[in-house]
């Protein structure tokens, strides 16, 4: 089997050249698989009520509040000019809150977009990445989640005619548990398996499958020591490794993932992985993120000069 990389483009095209459109829409998408972190969503929301009603009462009570902020400076200053200080004061104040209440629902629709509909455009565009599907006997998805990436996978082995499978990994059971349901849902529940795990010590033996893919996951690995701190980092690194470590000599990885991308690309770089390719900025949950692929070349026994890399961090 020989599987490539190909070339990353701005938007993945069919066979005759036009763009291919998801046949879901959002409610759809919401409808079979819900969303991750709604804690966070919630949290975002309820944030910018709080500030919108209280930017709705600086501008309906703004004589009283400066009356009352006129009051505070005057017993500490006797300048004539507290009145106008006093002013200045509550509208800053009130546009201030009106301007967070703003960005805070912005954050909120970018939050909500980016864990649905964008997830799954970008699930499309991962799978685009690996040239023959028809080919492919074994994938992993590092991260499962929900599925919808996994599903995804395990719909294009379907519409190739593979005989293949799709591995979802995740750390709850009963997330795996939940994902099964949804590729039933989506009539692949025979292409999936899930499987409870941790990226650091993946399950699996060396080389054992075709396509390795991830999504907005490897970021959260180590995420219990601080994501900017050096341990955080070492833990990544380890994912990373792990990856390359089950995936088959020529296979292919495509991981979509946050923040940082730039020390995944140094990474597999030092593990002298081949055709490493990075997409164009996609804005998702507030910041930068990018597709990077990969494929893992093939190593020859020439006796002495034997090429022997360890994958593990």
């Amino acid at each position: 089997m020989s599987l490539t990389v190909k070339p990353h483009l701005q938007h993945y095209k069919n066979k005759m050249g036009k763009p291919t459109t998801t046949s879901k829409d959002w409610t759809q998408i919401y409808a079979i698989y819900g969303m991750d972190q709604w804690q966070t969503l919630f949290f975002l929301l309820c944030h910018a009520i709080f500030f919108s009603i209280l930017s709705i009462l600086f501008l309906f009570y703004f004589d009283p509040v400066c009356n009352l902020l006129e009051t505070g400076v005057l017993l500490f200053t006797t300048s004539t000019s507290s009145t106008s200080a006093a002013r200045f004061a509550a509208g800053f104040t009130g546009s201030v809150t009106a301007l967070s209440a703003v960005c805070l629902f912005f954050a909120a629709g970018n939050f909500f977009y980016s864990s649905v509909a964008l997830h799954h455009d970008m699930a499309q565009r991962m799978v685009s990445y690996v040239n023959d599907w028809s080919s492919v006997k074994l994938a992993l998805d590092i991260g499962c989640g929900r599925g919808i990436l996994l599903n995804t996978v395990a719909t294009q082995l379907k519409k190739t005619g593979s005989s293949g499978r799709v591995v979802g990994l995740d750390r709850s059971k009963r997330t795996t548990l939940s994902t099964l349901r949804t590729a039933n849902i989506e009539g692949v529940g025979e292409y999936v398996t899930c499987r409870e795990g941790d990226v650091r010590s993946l399950p699996f033996v060396d080389n054992y499958f075709d396509v390795v893919v991830s999504a907005v996951f490897v970021h959260t690995v180590g995420k219990e020591y601080g994501h900017r701190t050096v341990e955080a980092a070492a833990e990544r690194m380890r994912a990373l490794g792990e990856m390359v470590r089950v995936l088959k000599s020529g296979g292919i990885g495509v991981v979509w993932d946050i923040v940082h991308v730039p020390e995944y690309v140094r990474r597999l770089q030092e593990l002298k992985m081949e055709d490493i390719r990075v997409s164009k900025r996609v804005t998702a949950f507030m910041v930068s993120s990018h597709i990077v692929s990969f494929r893992k070349p093939n190593h020859h026994v020439w006796g002495l000069n034997e090429v022997r890399l360890d994958w593990r961090c």
